[in-house]
């Protein structure tokens, strides 16, 4: 447990220099856009005057190192500034959309990896059987199509030709409120006691979670099986198998788990995919989320949205990739000792 403690905090530190780097990148990079940033926050019929004032409060004016240290104090206590589309803070509108892409998100990254797994020992306990051929061969297919593909099927499928699922958008059908506690519809759906508000709330995210989900579930699914016939011909599960260890015991505790790390691994990028692609489908079924927030941003030239979307988003990845190499320290040991020298 120690070495634990000791690569998580020399991971946290090197996080604390990625963020900084990404701070500094991102800062830079929406400063040399094209536009004046106080003419867009005040708009083009304010007074030059008032613009100049304005420049002047902001340290529009100041050299680029100056303008990050005024903007990087800000941040540090908790305000990315004001919204140029919105008009409002970007702290409260982050607080305010972060929670529905994270239910999305979680709904489409967490579940998926049970049946990624599921496949892949299916796919690699039947190996050149029909289960096997059924499972690459829609692999193929599901891995070559891009997500919005997906969406839009699905949205057409089963909002419009069988409307068996929401297909108007949003969070939650007409006539239900939820009220707010953890931001997540589901879960706060059920702390008040309100499983009809909670399988509706399933109802919408559906879709949209399955469509992100689809492509890097099979993806998984492919690694497990490839890892786990990989690892089912080494000396030590020859040697259980010789010894007369049922073949079931043998998959489970033996085979199984070293199996898994790379697809436990590879988990952490997939979650900053499925952020990534969240920007079309969140679009494309109408969801009230950040990455929504994030896409009129950009065509508003909305830089201090902008920057607070790619440091959130940064904070986000960073974190689910620490907690992914915890999990795996936990399920193999020595990954603690490479990975603290």
């Amino acid at each position: 447990m120690p070495s634990l403690l000791a690569t998580v905090l020399k991971r946290l530190g090197w996080a604390s220099v990625v963020l900084a780097g990404l701070s500094i990148l991102i800062f830079s990079l929406v400063r040399i856009m094209p536009g004046d940033p106080a003419r867009l926050a005040l708009g083009p019929t304010a007074p030059e005057e008032v613009v100049e004032r304005y420049r002047e409060r902001m340290h529009y004016n100041e050299p680029l190192p100056v303008q990050y240290y005024f903007w990087l104090r800000q941040v540090l206590h908790g305000d990315f500034g004001m919204s140029t589309v919105t008009k409002r803070g970007v702290s409260q509108d982050l607080a305010e959309f972060m929670p529905a892409t994270l239910e999305l998100v979680i709904w489409a990254g967490i579940p998926p990896l049970f049946f990624a797994l599921l496949l892949g020992v299916l796919g690699a306990m039947y190996k050149n059987r029909w289960p096997d051929y059924v499972i690459r061969f829609s692999s193929y297919i599901i891995i070559a199509t891009p997500t919005f593909v997906w969406a839009v099927l699905f949205l057409l499928i089963f909002g419009y030709w069988l409307p068996v699922l929401p297909s108007i958008g949003g969070r939650l059908s007409m006539g239900l409120a939820v009220p707010t506690v953890t931001g997540l519809m589901v879960l706060d759906a059920l702390i008040a006691g309100q499983p009809a508000a909670a399988w509706d709330a399933f109802a919408h995210l559906l879709l949209p979670s399955l469509a992100l989900s689809l492509g890097h579930t099979m993806q998984e699914a492919r690694l497990t099986r490839s890892y786990m016939l990989e690892n089912a011909g080494k000396d030590y599960i020859t040697m259980v198998t010789s010894q007369g260890v049922p073949r079931d015991v043998v998959n489970r505790k033996f085979l199984l788990r070293p199996s898994i790390i790379p697809t436990v691994s590879i988990m952490g990028l997939d979650i900053a995919a499925i952020f990534g692609n969240a920007f079309l489908v969140e679009t494309i079924f109408n969801w009230p989320g950040m990455s929504r927030y994030a896409m009129n941003a950009i065509l508003g030239k909305d830089i201090n949205a902008v920057c607070g979307v790619v440091m959130v988003l940064g904070v986000i990845f960073i974190m689910t990739n620490l907690l992914v190499d915890v999990i795996v320290m936990i399920l193999d040991p020595r990954m603690r000792q490479s990975r603290s020298k």
